[in-house]
């Protein structure tokens, strides 16, 4: 099972899961304990804008896909043998395999959610997607685009999709240098915080302190890290990776192949949208890939 992160969310996402399991909105509200506000409720009603600000999507995410892992359980469906999650997506994978509670995972997210947006000023960073150029080309844009700030490559999400981060000026002239190198596409993304680009230093050590008096246990199931496609193997692991997992660049394609080559003969994205599902095609084209974004995904997953 792989559970996806920011970039997911959409206002009413979940509703429809919602109508036949309670553990949905259940769910939400042991989240909005944490929160001090309503998440299902801005969930769905929005706006989309107040949805898509960091401090509110990744605790929306982490919810999104520990709801939906739960539906799958009381739709009786089997335990995974193999999780990861993407970015964020990771706690939700951790909470999966029994190696966070959900109520730890959502005081952790919270602060890392804090620490992210507070990393850089307002205005200053920026993340952009390039599609249909190889991974050394758009790691040689950014090179060339370091000299006036940074600009890195933090998202290997398939071959010919890349997502870059860093400096909002850098990531302008990254762009530039990808279409001039053939780029099909090379678009800035809506969002403020570079996430997994060294921007983010300051707030993985600050996370650090955070995780270092949190409850975390060995995983129950095995758990891929995004960041290098091995497993988490203790606590001790998990507090020292998640640290280093916002300043470091996701390698979704090295952990989908581990994923497979550990012997995963399917695999199921748990939470709303069908991102990784997509991915995962392009990255694997003969491993099944389903999705529990509604009822019908869930039914197709259970079936199968």
């Amino acid at each position: 099972m792989v559970f996806p992160g920011q970039g997911s969310q959409s206002v009413g996402m979940q509703a429809d899961l919602a109508t036949a399991y309670p553990i949905v909105q259940q769910t939400y509200e042991e989240a909005s304990e944490s929160l001090g506000y309503d998440l299902w409720e801005l969930i769905q009603n929005g706006p989309a804008e107040k949805l898509a600000e960091t401090v509110v999507t990744q605790p929306a995410m982490l919810a999104a896909g520990t709801a939906a892992y739960r539906v799958w359980l009381a739709a009786g469906g089997e335990q995974p043998q193999q999780v990861s999650g993407h970015s964020l997506g990771e706690y939700s994978a951790l909470v999966a395999a029994e190696a966070l509670s959900f109520s730890d995972a959502m005081t952790i997210v919270i602060r890392r959610s804090e620490l992210m947006q507070r990393a850089v000023p307002a205005g200053s960073g920026g993340m952009a997607a390039v599609l249909g150029l190889d991974d050394d080309a758009v790691i040689a844009a950014c090179d060339e685009a370091s000299s006036i700030g940074i600009a890195e490559p933090v998202n290997f999400n398939s071959p010919g999709q890349v997502v870059i981060a860093g400096h909002k000026d850098a990531i302008k002239i990254a762009i530039e240098r990808c279409k001039a190198a053939g780029a099909r596409r090379a678009m800035v993304l809506p969002v403020s915080v570079p996430s997994h680009s060294s921007l983010m230093i300051g707030a993985g050590a600050a996370l650090k302190e955070a995780l270092s008096t949190a409850d975390i246990a060995s995983p129950t199931t095995r758990v891929v890290a995004a960041t290098d496609g091995q497993a988490y193997t203790d606590a001790e692991d998990i507090r020292q990776r998640l640290a280093k997992q916002v300043h470091q660049p996701v390698h979704w394609v090295s952990t989908v192949n581990a994923m497979t080559a550990a012997g995963a003969t399917s695999l199921i994205e748990c939470g709303p949208g069908k991102v990784l599902a997509g991915l995962c095609r392009r990255i694997d084209r003969a491993t099944p890939v389903f999705c529990i974004d509604s009822l019908d995904g869930l039914q197709k997953a259970l079936d199968a």
